[in-house]
């Protein structure tokens, strides 16, 4: 497969250290021939060896693609400016949603990396057959296939060891798998944990409340036949801990179930993948380490189900239909428990979602053509009917410490709570391939969202309830706002590709997007307040409120052979955010690039990168996002292929202990806690030694 030409198909290079002899794997042939063409993604791609338990950092060399620092396994991703829940993440099929008011269980803190197998990245302008309920683009992460013996072979066995790790937190990630299986049936199992201390800035200084681990363990069970195959999977995931420097609160407990099952099947009228899946999570929060000292247990329980049917049905020689059917739901009870002794936060339990629900049901048809040898199209329509809905709440108290949120709590309560959205998604794109050279394509969508539970339904008034709904990372409080409408975005995007020499070859690509979002959900300020009581640290008091908004850039990438088995890669991107009625939009990163040496020579391979970023200077004021200046990073990294299924890798990271903060971490509010001076800007790792090892068996 030509990563030039089908970009976003991101094939992780560990994948291949099992057995080669009982790879033989039914590929799914639904999914549509034309990828995304709206997002220069894929090239350059690499998947290091770097002691990260984070699925989200996997995607760190797309341009147009960042991460806003959480904890240390549950990164928020963006693509072009948006996120979280603004992306569609799809792991196994399952749509899980966090079930936290931090959003501490992010969908992709449910897989490590050593289990991936392959990731699709879809942007901005997304076939419809590949989601809804988003505005961003979809993220579809899939575990490794499931490995069958050859044609004959009785019993193959095949597994995989992956371990590395990095000296700034000590950082530790290890996956064992393991697989048995015949020609017609096949069971794999595989543990991965990730584990870390607290890390260190560029000037050696103790970033405080950053520890982290993470287990995550898995079986599946497959079987196939002529045109079908039935796949099972069923895991348990336990996070004990994982500190959160910029929340007020940390996880102290993160316990998930899953299954799902999955069947492929080809016919004569054509072909069916069908499949159900189930996810229920019980998430803590609180304290755990004496960096950040308290007493405030926080509790939550989340239920995903659902179940997705696809029929892929030929129109002809040169034409392919799509129609599907889905349905998700998601069911949300957050509630604190009193506190012994505490005046303000007991004696009763704070209900701040009471059996919270929203319930997703969608219909959508498209159809593929293509036109002679150089155009191909593709058109789709999808519906959606979200319903949401939550039960009364009540706070800790009605006493004076507690008038606040007790008199929203009965103005909640009083309210009708029940809200329907009828959502409209429309794609149509256009590939044309001028020359064997050339290929340009434009893209046009209409997507919509409808807010999430806490969006709608968080209540509290009073400060600290308002602090423990954010997901944002940037130290204020927020309260939710039943009438939200859901989002609307109208994106236009283009691709010019110019490529030559094949796989190996050199590519030029530039996509420019354009993206306005009506009734965008932002928020309106209510009041202000000092974290921590901090004099001068300042926070402010937050309602999600509906708001137009436009985003607009550009991704560049591009790859340049040169002598000596060398080649010049790298990528640019630039995004802007704005609202319609003035001031920037949240988590938009600065300009950034990453440029990048690559040597591959027999069994070694190597890179030496630089990656840029330029200071934050447009920066959301009604959030009170600090500014950050710009910074320049060096890595360098190299692979030694032992044998047919060792590999070694050896890197360092910050070559040079730069000092900096990124854009998109947000502020560092276990150091306020710590040293009760200024709120800062959350310091970035400093310099950091990598190893790593993986052997197939």
């Amino acid at each position: 497969m030509n990563h030039l030409h089908i970009p976003v198909f991101l094939a992780l290079a560990g994948a291949a250290a099992g057995n080669a002899g009982a790879q033989n794997t039914l590929e799914n042939t639904t999914e549509p021939r034309m990828r995304v063409i709206v997002s220069a993604i894929g090239e350059g791609w690499r998947a290091p060896q770097n002691g990260s338990g984070d699925a989200a950092s996997l995607l760190g060399a797309t341009p147009g693609y960042s991460v806003a620092q959480g904890g240390g396994v549950s990164g928020l991703p963006f693509v072009n400016g948006l996120g979280d829940d603004r992306l569609k993440i799809r792991i196994d099929g399952m749509e899980i949603t966090s079930a936290c008011a931090n959003h501490m269980n992010a969908p992709l803190s449910y897989i490590d990396p050593t289990q991936v197998g392959h990731i699709e990245v879809l942007a901005g302008v997304t076939p419809v057959s590949a989601g809804g309920d988003s505005i961003g683009g979809t993220l579809t992460v899939k575990s490794a296939a499931p490995v069958f013996g050859a044609d004959g072979e009785r019993l193959v066995t095949s597994g995989k060891l992956s371990l590395s790790g990095r000296s700034n937190g000590a950082a530790v990630n290890a996956g064992v798998s393991a697989n048995v299986a015949n020609e017609r049936m096949s069971f794999g199992y595989s543990v991965a944990q990730a584990r870390g201390h607290s890390y260190d800035d560029g000037d050696g200084q103790r970033v405080l409340g950053s520890m982290y681990r993470s287990t995550n363990q898995s079986a599946v069970l497959a079987l196939r036949g002529d045109g079908q195959r039935l796949t099972l999977r069923a895991g348990v995931q336990r996070i004990p801990y994982q500190g959160f420097p910029n929340q007020y609160m940390d996880m102290t407990g993160n316990d998930a179930t899953f299954a799902n099952l999955n069947w492929l099947s080809t016919f004569g009228w054509g072909e069916l993948d069908a499949s159900a899946y189930w996810q229920s999570t019980r998430h803590e929060m609180g304290f755990f380490t004496p960096e950040r000292p308290g007493t405030m247990p926080m509790l939550t329980d989340g239920r995903n189900a659902g179940y997705a049917l696809k029929i892929t049905l030929p129109a002809g020689d040169a034409s392919t239909v799509r129609l599907g059917q889905e349905l998700h739901t998601f069911r949300l009870d957050d509630f604190w428990p009193a506190v012994p002794g505490s005046m303000m936060m007991g004696p009763q339990t704070y209900v701040n979602i009471n059996d919270g629900r929203r319930d997703r049901i969608a219909l959508y048809g498209e159809a593929e053509t293509r036109h002679g040898g150089r155009w191909t199209s593709l058109f789709g329509a999808r519906w959606e009917s979200v319903r949401m809905d939550a039960g009364a709440v009540q706070p800790y108290a009605s006493n004076m410490m507690n008038a606040a949120d007790a008199a929203a709590a009965q103005a909640f309560n009083a309210r009708a709570r029940r809200q329907r959205d009828g959502n409209l998604d429309l794609t149509a794109l256009a590939r044309f391939a001028a020359d064997a050279n050339t290929t340009y394509e434009l893209a046009a969508a209409r997507k919509t969202r409808s807010p999430n539970l806490y969006e709608r339904y968080s209540w509290g008034r009073g400060t600290m309830a308002m602090t423990m709904t954010n997901w944002f990372g940037d130290g204020n409080g927020y309260v939710g706002n039943i009438d939200l409408k859901p989002e609307t975005a109208t994106t236009l995007a283009l691709t010019a590709h110019w490529h030559g020499g094949g796989a190996d070859g050199w590519f030029v690509k530039l996509n420019p997007y354009y993206n306005r979002v009506s009734d965008y959900i932002d928020v309106d300020t209510l009041g202000q307040f000092n974290p921590y009581r901090s004099k001068i640290a300042q926070g402010a008091l937050l309602r999600f409120a509906n708001h137009d908004a436009r985003l607009y850039g550009a991704n560049l990438s591009w790859r340049m052979p040169l002598p000596a088995s060398l080649a010049f890669t790298g990528n640019a991107a630039y995004t802007r955010g704005k609202r319609a009625d003035g001031g920037d939009l949240y988590h938009i990163s600065p300009p950034n690039a990453l440029l990048a040496l690559d040597y591959s020579h027999g069994p070694w391979s190597g890179q030496v990168e630089t990656r840029l970023v330029a200071h934050k200077d447009h920066a959301d004021a009604r959030r009170l996002e600090p500014h950050t200046a710009g910074y320049a990073l060096l890595n360098a990294r190299a692979v030694y292929q032992l044998r047919k299924n060792v590999r070694l890798s050896a890197g360092v990271s910050n070559l040079l202990d730069k000092q900096y903060a990124d854009p998109l971490g947000g502020v560092y509010l276990s150091g306020l806690a710590a040293q009760r001076g200024a709120l800062q800007a959350l310091p970035g790792y400093g310099r950091s030694v990598e190893l790593g090892l993986t052997i197939g068996f």
